[in-house]
This record gives structure tokens, C-alpha cells and sequence, in this order.
């Protein structure tokens, strides 16, 4: 059975990794983090507003009652149309 020191474990204040080491450590985990936040801003979004939601938008949009995906309220935010959109039509 092979005893480690107190050293070894890591139990004594000032042991391991030197402040270099933790340095480039620190780096490389922020230039990690800096690439995962790049890569997911450039992506193409799953739905756009432009498309056809429906088999039914087409024809909707034909008769002019197209109902829009988003609507903006009183406050200046915007929120999904659904009263517009499932609501029966004139």
C-alpha cells in the first residue's frame, strides 16, 4: 500500500498548481466560453416569420385574412397573435 503526503493530496495550503498554470487554465475555459457564445448567435432561425406556418396560410393569405405571427401590446412588447390566429373567421 503506497502512502501519499500531505503534499500530494493537495492538503497543503500553496501546493499544486502554480499561478501560471491556473492562469492558462483560466484562459483557455474564457476562449472556450467566447467561441460557444459566438457559434450559437450566428445560427439561422428554426421558423421565420415569412414562411407558411400552416397548410392553411396560403390560404389565408389569398382572401386577405392572413393573421400575423406576433402582434405588439400596449406596453411595446410582443406576444404571439394566438387570439387572432385560432379564432374563427368572418
Amino acid at each position: 500500500m503506497k502512502v501519499h503526503t500531505e503534499r500530494q493530496l493537495g492538503l497543503v495550503r500553496g501546493g499544486g498548481a502554480g499561478p501560471a498554470v491556473r492562469a492558462m487554465v483560466l484562459a483557455g475555459v474564457a476562449a472556450g466560453l467566447v467561441l460557444l457564445a459566438g457559434m450559437s448567435g450566428c445560427t439561422k432561425p428554426l421558423l421565420s416569420p415569412d414562411e407558411e406556418r400552416t397548410p392553411f396560410d396560403r390560404y389565408d393569405g389569398i382572401r386577405a385574412q392572413y393573421a400575423p405571427q406576433y402582434t405588439t401590446d400596449e406596453f411595446g412588447m410582443r406576444k404571439p397573435n394566438l387570439r387572432s390566429r385560432l379564432s374563427g373567421k368572418d
